[in-house]
């Protein structure tokens, strides 16, 4: 009977939820023209659905192994507030950030900036997680 209950409990184990820990950054916004960009260039279909892209700073970039990563950001604070509750997006990159130095850890499409801020114009702190 015992050796029956030991590979369910193993089991279970294995299906436990671990803990995921996100990495914390800022995020601005830019808008366009977004094309061309330093992954894509010039292609017209490079950009995702509802253009939830973003581009990158150094750090991430990782010599442009970062094109085409997806990462999901949620806002944490700002100024005045500007965070929308809850709400989360995913963005994949596309770019390295067009300012030097960049801005921002990673700097988002005007959309999806929009998508988890209510302020447009100033900086947030974000949390953001690789997918």
């Amino acid at each position: 009977m015992s050796l029956l209950v030991l590979p369910v409990v193993l089991c279970l184990l294995c299906t436990v939820p671990r803990p995921v820990s996100a990495d914390l950054g800022t995020a601005t916004s830019y808008g366009p023209p977004y094309i061309p960009t330093r992954c894509f260039g010039r292609r017209p279909d490079q950009f995702p659905p509802q253009y939830f892209f973003v581009a990158v700073s150094e750090g991430l970039w990782d010599g442009g192994s970062a094109c085409g990563r997806v990462y999901k950001i949620k806002c944490l604070s700002g100024l005045n507030m500007p965070c929308k509750v809850g709400e989360t997006v995913e963005v994949m990159v596309v770019d390295f950030c067009r300012k030097s130095p960049c801005p921002s850890t990673i700097a988002m499409s005007t959309y999806a900036f929009a998508a988890i801020s209510h302020n447009s114009s100033a900086p947030i702190n974000i949390e953001y997680l690789q997918i």
